[in-house]
């Protein structure tokens, strides 16, 4: 019996085929229960400042290559349901939503991590930031549900008779603050906001002088301050709690290297795209290359690229870019740096405890980091001016001649720091317009990504995660309507802009 199924600009006709009746999965045939117990635990490192994991980058990579005994993770599953190409936050969200839905045996999940110390991952060097202030109806409403799965993170990934990791959070908000050209947006987005049960409120430059005495507010028309569900995070617990999770679910994660897919000709799929009788091209198994330097393919269902800023590179290797039609059209996802510095600024006259995230019309972002006058700022630089990213280096002369300018203007007590460190990390960067990708790809039905968030992934992913389970699981979004960015914008150009992009 043939079915038809619909996906964005095609319609495929398959053949005994059920992708949206998980349970009935081959591979699930092959399951064995694993006992409560049978599940790899994943220890939380000790909370350190971000810049100590960057300083142990080099440690790690020369780890890799001459300890024998790093512990790799080579026993895996060759034929799964679901196969995640990416274990990071993003990745692990995704493992964790579909495994709460059909734990154990009812599905079998592999993710795919090259780097399992997430010495270079954007999740651990990111801000940890969260904030419902967005231009866009959908950024907004997948941040309401990320603040307040946080806030109930113990109780969702708490394992058997221990909760969920604390995500040490700060609930000082997001302060935004515009000039006179960007005011009139700025009060657009508080109502949108608000309108979606967003707790933000308008301060006028007197309202702002008298919350926050130490903002210089000669150039500022309006601010716009997060009240509720914003704040920042530690990243690396919302990663640690998903991972753990998702083991003690039985969701297996394999430590290797993605480095291609095969391809599989099959004449009982019918695609508009193809000329009548040409076969089409799909793909069931990802090659990966393990730590032990093995080729070993994986058979896959369903696969959910969730690489970050590599995501570009996987889909490639799917051709996606390097084909005719809707396989002509790249994955716009590509690494962009951005710099993080953390500074000292002594004068008594500066932010107290209660420092917002503060992000200037100037584009330049600072906000308290721990006590005793301790900050982080940054920046993203013109387009024209982006730095090489084939390091993780730092700049130093883009805080003295771009940034500390911006930060000592909005804040005076700024004009006397000290930076103690810096760090680099990279934002998986949508170059078409800034914003997420999510959903499965128009050609390959058996292809999701999940990519593209432009530094705002880590807030979004519990969002997202959910998201990509409910379209897999159940052929749509069941809570949060994303389909505005499904891969069908891409095909025929049509931008989703976000104005509040950092």
């Amino acid at each position: 019996m043939a079915m038809t199924l619909g996906f964005g600009l095609i319609r495929t006709k398959l053949t005994k085929f059920q992708p949206r009746f998980v349970r009935n999965f081959s591979t699930s045939n092959y399951l064995l229960k694993k006992k409560d117990d049978d599940y790899v635990e994943v220890q939380p490192p000790e909370r350190i400042h971000p810049m100590e994991r960057v300083k142990n980058i080099v440690k790690n990579d020369f780890k890799q290559m001459f300890d024998p005994e790093a512990p790799p993770l080579d026993d895996f599953s060759t034929h799964v349901d679901i196969a995640i190409i990416g274990g990071g936050v993003m990745g692990s969200a995704i493992a964790y939503f579909l495994k709460e839905r059909i734990p154990r045996a009812g599905l079998k999940v592999l993710v795919i991590e090259k780097d399992p110390s997430y010495s270079k991952s954007s999740t651990v060097l990111s801000a940890g930031g969260v904030r419902t202030q967005f231009s866009l109806k959908e950024n907004v409403e997948m941040s309401l549900f990320g603040a307040e799965f946080l806030r109930n993170a113990p109780k969702h990934l708490a394992v058997e008779d221990s909760p969920g990791p604390d995500m040490h959070f700060h609930p000082q908000g997001y302060l935004y603050i515009a000039s006179e050209a960007g005011a009139e947006q700025l009060h657009k987005n508080q109502i949108l906001q608000t309108s979606l049960g967003a707790k933000v409120e308008l301060l006028s430059p007197t309202k702002l002088k008298e919350r926050f005495p130490w903002i210089n507010t000669d150039d500022i028309a309006l601010a716009t301050h997060g009240i509720q569900h914003e704040g920042w995070f530690d990243p690396w617990s919302l990663l640690y709690g998903f991972k753990r999770k998702a083991m003690a679910l039985d969701v297996e994660y394999v430590q290797a290297e993605v480095v291609g897919f095969e391809f599989r000709s099959r004449t009982d799929l019918t695609i508009s795209t193809l000329e009548e009788g040409e076969p089409y091209e799909g793909i069931d198994k990802i090659l990966i290359k393990t730590t032990k330097g093995e080729l070993k393919t994986v058979k896959f269902a369903f696969a959910i690229v969730a690489a970050g800023h590599e995501s570009g590179k996987i889909a490639e290797m799917a051709r996606i870019g390097r084909g005719e039609q809707l396989l002509s059209v790249p994955l716009p996802v590509e690494p962009r740096k951005r710099y993080v510095y953390h500074y000292h600024a002594p004068d008594k006259d500066g932010p107290g405890l209660n420092c917002p995230m503060v992000i200037d019309h100037t584009g330049a972002y600072f906000r308290r980091e721990g006590l005793a006058n301790y900050f982080i700022c940054g920046q993203s630089p013109p387009n024209d001016e982006e730095p090489e990213t084939e390091t993780l280096d730092v700049d130093y002369s883009f805080f003295d001649n771009v940034l500390w300018p911006n930060i000592a203007n909005r804040c005076p007590a700024f004009n006397n720091v000290k930076i103690k460190s810096a760090w680099a990390g990279y934002y998986d960067y949508n170059y078409f317009d800034q914003n997420a990708i999510i959903g499965g790809h128009p050609f390959y039905y058996n292809l999701y990504f999940a990519c593209g968030f432009s530094g705002h992934g880590i807030q979004q992913a519990p969002a997202v995660g959910r998201a990509i389970a409910e379209m897999i699981l159940d052929g749509e979004f069941r809570n949060i309507d994303l389909s505005r960015f499904a891969w069908d914008r891409l095909i025929v150009g049509r931008k989703v802009v976000e104005k509040n992009i950092l």
